[in-house]
């Protein structure tokens, strides 16, 4: 029997093959399927906030997007979110910021509020277009599924602490375009209007600008989409329409995608989480509260398979502090462990927090890669989160014949097996090192195990 070698995390992800496109697993919907092959695919992998539009201050260096293509390979990661940014100028703040391409065609007459010509918000840009599909394209020519950003909540409206105001920079903002579009029309200072459907022209505009993204990759595989990144509360029924509209772009196409919904965040008006699960989409990305007092963040609440999740750090730290480091890397393997999938808010290259990726973050990257590898090796179709199985609460089973067991705090702990002799596999979780694979007898009903290595461990079990 092959076990997965942990020497090192680079070539782990696959060489170029058809990649879809996505469809919830048939049997196992806490997964999405390969279409083309019918295998579950996991997803994982670090995103970062540059990736598709530049982000810039003043003098800044461009992003160089095929060596964050090469870092991904080398940490074994399968999948990104695509950031889009509505707003083109974030320039109020300490530290100007300028968003490129923008979405729309700005070719006056008259200057916006950061001295460049307006925008004309009937005229999608091609150029944004083609340097999706390019990105998207080159994503998956390394084997990675790219999540297709449509709209931004830091785009309407300044929020908490951030830098600048980037609706002062929004092609809706009414000093910013040609078209008489207004995004504030009740004087608010800011754009949440833009997130509702109380403004018609505005909806028609995006929903054109919907289309349009849609078009540009609908014939590629790895492709899903985002409503947005952390709308406000308001939000919901402005998303739900979107993700009909998405469905509904894509009907009288060869290829589905699915559709995803994100946390709603605004600090006076939040969302619920229960709007996400509540929604069509096929996949969420939740906020801390999970149900009967588990947190996403420290005590992943098990996925019922009702929607694919997408456990993500940025809606439950944001950008963790550096001294947060082991309990992110863990984190990876308790969401891996209850049948979610973990997302990483990298800092990568980021121009406000310097230009190489911090390696304080590297143990959360290549624990992501393993888990990868890991769910490439055990039977995901067949596996359910069981926790009750083990004494640790993280247990991965399809019961009899295969397990996967976390233990995050080192130690012995128990496990409930039937009857009979299984193939034990001990993988440490912090050092990337594996035992020798070795037959366990087991008499049924509870077995103690003792882990070959100090700290978290995964143990692998299977009938022979």
């Amino acid at each position: 029997m092959w076990y997965p070698v942990f020497a090192g995390s680079k070539g782990m992800t696959d060489v170029r093959r058809p990649m879809g496109p996505l469809v919830v697993h048939p049997t196992n919907p806490r997964y999405f399927a390969n279409s083309a092959t019918g295998e579950v695919v996991y997803l994982t992998g670090s995103h970062t906030w540059a990736n598709l539009q530049e982000r810039l201050p003043e003098g800044g260096e461009p992003f160089d997007y095929p060596k964050y293509l090469d870092f991904l390979k080398e940490h074994g990661h399968n999948f990104i979110r695509m950031w889009h940014w509505e707003h083109a100028s974030d320039f109020s703040g300490q530290e100007p910021m300028a968003y490129e391409p923008s979405a729309f065609m700005r070719p006056g007459p008259g200057e916006a509020l950061d001295g460049r010509p307006r925008f004309d918000v009937t005229r999608v840009s091609k150029g944004y277009m083609d340097r999706l599909r390019k990105r998207v394209l080159d994503a998956r020519d390394r084997g990675i599924y790219v999540s297709v950003m449509l709209f931004q909540g830091f785009s309407v409206e300044k929020k908490g602490d951030a830098a600048g105001d980037p609706w002062r920079g929004h092609p809706f903002h009414k000093d910013n375009n040609v078209n008489g579009i207004n995004g504030d029309p009740f004087e608010t200072g800011h754009g949440r209007e833009v997130h509702t459907a109380a403004i018609l022209p505005i909806l028609d505009v995006q929903s054109d600008y919907v289309r349009h993204v849609v078009a540009a990759v609908a014939d590629l595989d790895n492709v899903l989409f985002e409503i947005a990144n952390e709308s406000h509360g308001g939000s919901t029924k402005w998303q739900y329409r979107m993700i009909d509209l998405v469905r509904e772009a894509e009907s009288d196409r060869p290829m589905r995608h699915p559709v995803g919904m994100t946390v709603q965040w605004c600090p006076d008006d939040p969302g619920t989480n229960a709007a996400l699960f509540e929604s069509a989409a096929e996949w969420v990305s939740p906020n801390p509260e999970g149900p009967d007092g588990l947190n996403y963040r420290h005590d992943p609440p098990t996925a019922d398979g009702s929607k694919v999740v997408l456990a993500d750090t940025d809606h439950l730290w944001g950008v963790p502090p550096a001294e947060e480091a082991e309990t992110v890397r863990k984190w990876v393997w308790r969401s891996f462990l209850r049948g979610l999938q973990p997302i990483f808010m990298d800092p990568y290259r980021d121009a406000r927090l310097g230009k190489a990726p911090d390696a304080v973050w590297d143990p959360v990257r290549r624990a992501m890669g393993a888990t990868l590898t890991w769910a490439k090796h055990v039977d995901l179709a067949r596996t359910t989160p069981q926790g009750d199985l083990a004494s640790t609460g993280y247990c991965l089973a399809d019961d009899g014949r295969e397990y996967l067991i976390y233990q995050p705090e080192g130690g012995r702990f128990s496990a409930r097996l039937p009857a009979g002799t299984y193939r034990a596999a001990w993988y440490d979780c912090s050092r990337a090192e594996q035992s020798p694979p070795r037959k366990v007898r087991a008499p049924g009903g509870g077995v103690r195990l003792a882990p070959p290595f100090e700290g978290d461990v995964l143990l692998h079990l299977k009938a022979v």
